[in-house]
């Protein structure tokens, strides 16, 4: 298939439900560090080298309780958790693994212990419910369970309800069978399945629009890819760099910032399970970090709550996820002569392709193509459009959209580019200059929220009879969820109803995903074909906002 290699999987899945050839999109490799081996396994090259190269006893991770792990440390310990994959849990090259937990150190040995062993990782948020888990599990048809003890009983709800023979093992926790009991005694050396550089090793759940996500698969070298690109070109981390990102190991940003580029420049990755705004400054003055990456959001919060001075020690700030504004751009740039570096990723991408660092930066636009990609503007009708002119941002590079099992597919892939759906446009100088989304996405703190998964929450309730779900537009969060709802009647529609709707999404869904703005209406604008026009619904909104 599209000229693979021999895989070095005895569990094909992954390449059985890969999208046919002809509608993968076209993939370059145009620089020296994006020639690859055949045989190529992410996990071994993510710690066995950095081990040797900077030393066992040098730091990996660190967590605010002063907990330390040393490249040696975490390199055992992800070899143990592969002995027990292989040995206790029958894991076979090319089964999947489901891991579900917070940032915390041995979520990340699982990662590394899961692609030494052969295993595809499913890597779920810990805030995801049953309902939304149930869908992942479905189409990626795990045989483990990797999963913090704190966050099991969602996956335990989804197993009872499958048909699938799921393992599910904790971690974290204090019984005699999870995972860190499990690894005593194991052997700390453990020789990495001999994979295909373009084996699957990662399926990566996005936010789908429509409620049902769509799984991106990613090879053994699309994870080695984005370091090579954006990691060694735009970000060049040192080895002395402590680096914090509130993005959850789910959300691949999350992933390249504390694992992959955090590893491969032998440097310690700073993980905090949760912090707030405010919270992550202090954490970040207080702990030395020298790279901070997170949503424009929380830039901007932590401005507005007076910390600002508590990122002076930085080295270097990233942000993406979102668009991030230029006054925000510009206040950190004048209090902190910081230059923050915005880009533009997607989970298809697995990363960032546009971006910009130091005397590069051009504020207010997002960047230009990173060494590696290229980048343009297209039309409706899938044509290139000149400079200047506005149109569905495009990109091809190393990396790309291949879908698992997916008919999006033929909408993500145009002529070989991967249409991302965010509006730009292209400068005579070839900075890209973002304008908004194409589709019906609701961007959040850096969080992709589908408009239809929270309308479908909400018609679960008993006194809903219809809902409609926009973005409002929040100077604080860049946007929130507003659902406009018709209840049924006699059903009065007060605060103490808008808290309950809003509880009820909680419920169901991850709580970021509630509506923050419930508006009650009589009825619902629609076209002549009965179909709801959130159109007419955004304007009311957006109207709103410019008064």
């Amino acid at each position: 298939m599209n000229g693979l290699s021999a895989t070095g999987y005895r569990d094909t899945f992954a390449r059985d439900h890969l999208p046919p050839a002809d509608q993968w999109p076209t993939m370059e490799f145009t620089t020296p560090l994006l020639q690859y081996p055949d045989r190529l396994n992410a996990g071994a090259a993510l710690i066995d080298v950095p081990t040797q190269q900077h030393g066992p006893d040098r730091p990996a991770l660190r967590t605010p309780d002063g907990t330390v792990w040393t490249y040696g440390e975490l390199r055992a310990r992800a070899n143990q958790i592969a002995h027990v994959l292989v040995e206790d849990l029958g894991l076979v090259p090319g089964n999947r693994v489901l891991l579900r937990s917070p940032n915390n150190p041995w979520t990340v040995a699982a990662w590394l212990g899961v692609l030494k062993a052969g295993g595809i990782v499913v890597t779920t948020m810990a805030a995801l419910r049953a309902t939304e888990l149930t869908p992942v599990v479905a189409k990626t048809q795990p045989a483990i369970a990797l999963v913090d003890h704190r966050f099991v009983d969602d996956v335990r709800a989804v197993q009872e309800a499958s048909a699938l023979n799921l393992t599910i093992v904790e971690y974290g926790g204090d019984a005699a069978d999870d995972l860190t009991c499990r690894i005593e005694g194991r052997p700390t050396e453990f020789d990495a399945v001999d994979t295909a550089a373009d084996d699957v090793a990662l399926f990566g759940p996005t936010s789908g629009s429509t409620g049902v996500p769509k799984i991106t698969a990613h090879f053994h070298r699309d994870i080695l890819s984005i370091d090579n690109t954006f990691g060694r070109n735009t970000l060049c981390l040192e080895p002395d760099d402590l680096v914090a990102c509130t993005a959850p190991f789910a959300f691949t940003f999350g992933l390249g910032m504390l694992v992959v580029f955090t590893l491969r420049a032998g440097a310690c990755a700073f993980l905090t399970e949760a912090a707030n705004p405010a919270q992550l400054a202090d954490l970040v003055a207080e702990h030395g970090v020298t790279v901070l990456a997170t949503a424009p959001t929380a830039y901007k919060q932590i401005l507005r709550s007076g910390k600002t001075r508590q990122l002076g020690k930085l080295r270097a700030a990233v942000t993406a996820g979102e668009h991030m504004a230029q006054s925000t751009w510009e206040e950190i740039r004048d209090e902190l002569g910081l230059k923050v570096i915005d880009g533009i990723g997607a989970t298809e991408m697995l990363h960032i392709f546009i971006s910009a660092s130091g005397d590069d930066i051009r504020p207010g636009a997002t960047g230009r193509p990173v060494p590696g990609y290229r980048a343009t503007i297209l039309d409706a009708d899938g044509n290139e459009v000149d400079a200047g002119v506005e149109g569905r941002l495009a990109v091809i590079g190393p990396v790309g959209c291949r879908y698992l099992d997916d008919d999006r597919q033929r909408g993500y892939v145009v002529n070989g580019w991967n249409v991302t759906g965010d509006t730009f446009v292209r400068d005579e100088d070839g900075y890209f200059w973002y304008r908004a989304r194409t589709d019906n996405m609701i961007v959040s703190s850096g969080y992709n929220i589908g408009g239809p998964e929270v309308e479908a929450a909400l018609d679960t309730h008993p006194d809903v009879v219809e809902v409609a779900v926009v973005a409002e537009p929040d100077p604080e969060r860049g946007s929130i969820v507003c659902a406009f709802v018709v209840l049924r009647d006699g059903i009065d529609g007060d605060a103490a109803k808008v808290k309950e709707l809003q509880d009820h999404v909680k419920g169901l869904l991850a709580p970021y995903k509630y509506p923050r703005d419930v508006r009650f209406t009589p009825s619902l604008p629609r076209n002549t074909s009965n179909k709801v026009q959130h159109f007419k619904l955004r304007e009311i909104v957006e109207g709103e906002t410019r008064a």
